[in-house]
């Protein structure tokens, strides 16, 4: 199993938080303030930022088949986003960062 922090669309009550069935949520969390957020249309996009915010979210605990269809839907082998280790407050927790630029997107602050 591994602990996933999701800050988006996959959080309880959003659009795809149905890829999260039958995963764990284990709770709420913040990032320490080294993330920005930004809106791409629908769906928010995670980017280091050394002057960042701490962005709001939840930790999951996701099996492997899990974790394998969460790959999918941040389309990571097409490099939209990369599974990485985040800073979170009280360690540290995979979770998506994205890998485009986000010139030109409206910074969404630390709440999706």
């Amino acid at each position: 199993m591994t602990r996933v922090f999701v800050y988006g669309t996959l959080k309880r009550g959003g659009e795809n938080h149905h890829w999260l069935a039958g995963q764990r949520f284990i709770s709420k969390a913040c990032t320490l303030p080294r993330y920005r957020m930004f809106d791409l249309g629908g769906y928010p996009g995670l980017v280091q930022d050394d002057n960042g915010l701490a962005i709001e979210g939840e930790i999951w605990e996701v099996d492997e088949a899990g974790l394998s269809r969460l790959d999918v839907l941040e389309d990571v082998e097409g490099g939209e986003y990369e599974r990485v280790l985040l800073d979170l407050e009280g360690g540290r927790v995979e979770g998506y960062l994205y890998l485009h630029s986000v010139e030109g997107r409206r910074d969404a602050g630390a709440c999706w």
